[in-house]
C-alpha cells in the first residue's frame, strides 16, 4: 500500500522542505515541465499589465523566476520585489540577480503577513506557492490590499485536468514519474510525493475564482493551460 503523504501546509514543514531541495528545484522545475513554466509565467506577467515604470510584487517568489520576468516588463524606471520564507531559495534568487543583469530587491517574509503598505504596487503575483499556505483567503486579501485601486493580483497553479486520456497521462506522471524524480535526481522523494498530494486538496479553478471574490477582488477569472494543467487566475483590485 502506498504511505499517505502528509499534504497539509503547515508552514515550518513547509519551509524546511523548501530549504532542503533549494538547490536543484530550478533543475527539476525544468525537467518536469520541459522548460514551459518560463512560457507560463510570461503569461502571468501579460495579464497583470505592468509596463514600464510600474511596481510589482511577487509573493512565494522561490528562486525569482517570476520575479524577473515582472523586471523585464517594468524596466529601469519599474520596481520588482520578491517574497519568500525560504532563506535558501532567496540566496539562489539573488544570485542570479548578478547573472541575469536584472535588479530585484529579494526579502524574507510572510504571504500571511506582508511588509508592505496598502497599494503600495501597481500589481501582485504568485506563482505556484499559493497552495502551500495555510490560509488562502488571507493570503490573497494580503495580495489585494497592497496592490493600488484599478491594479491586478495574478495567481499561477497547477490545477486537475478534465480531458479523458491526458487526465490519466496526468495521474501517471503525477503519482508516479514526479516522486521517482524526486527521489534520484533531487535525493528527496518527500518533497515530490507532497507536490501531487499538494495539488489534490487544493481547490480547484471555480472554487479558487469564489475565493478570491469573496475578498473583494474584482471581476475575477482565469484561464486553463498547457492541456488543463495550469490554471491563471486574474482580478483587478
Amino acid at each position: 500500500m502506498t504511505p499517505r503523504i502528509d499534504a497539509s501546509p503547515e508552514p515550518a514543514k513547509i519551509q524546511a522542505m523548501f530549504d532542503g531541495i533549494a538547490g536543484r528545484y530550478d533543475r527539476l522545475n525544468s525537467l518536469m515541465t520541459a522548460g514551459l513554466h518560463h512560457r507560463w509565467r510570461d503569461l502571468g506577467v501579460l495579464v497583470a499589465q505592468v509596463g514600464p515604470g510600474d511596481s510589482a510584487l511577487d509573493v512565494a517568489c522561490g528562486t525569482g523566476d517570476f520575479a524577473f520576468a515582472l523586471r523585464r516588463a517594468v524596466g529601469r524606471q519599474g520596481r520588482v520585489v520578491g517574497l519568500d520564507f525560504s532563506e535558501e531559495m532567496l540566496a539562489l534568487a539573488r544570485d542570479k540577480c548578478g547573472r541575469n543583469q536584472l535588479w530585484v530587491d529579494f526579502v524574507q517574509g510572510d504571504l500571511l503577513d506582508l511588509p508592505f503598505a496598502d497599494g503600495e504596487f501597481d500589481a501582485c503575483t504568485v506563482g505556484f506557492g499559493i497552495r502551500n499556505v495555510p490560509d488562502i483567503p488571507r493570503a490573497f486579501s494580503e495580495m489585494r490590499r497592497v496592490v493600488r485601486p484599478g491594479g491586478r493580483v495574478v495567481c499561477l497553479e497547477i490545477t486537475r485536468p478534465d480531458l479523458i486520456g491526458f487526465k490519466q497521462f496526468y495521474n501517471l506522471w503525477f503519482d508516479g514519474v514526479v516522486p521517482l524524480l524526486g527521489r534520484f535526481a533531487a535525493g528527496d522523494k518527500f518533497a515530490y510525493s507532497y507536490l501531487p498530494a499538494s495539488v489534490r486538496r487544493f481547490p480547484d479553478p471555480d472554487a479558487l475564482r469564489d475565493v478570491m471574490s469573496g475578498v473583494g477582488l474584482i471581476n475575477p477569472r482565469y484561464e486553463i493551460l498547457a492541456g488543463g494543467i495550469i490554471a491563471l487566475h486574474h482580478a483587478l483590485v
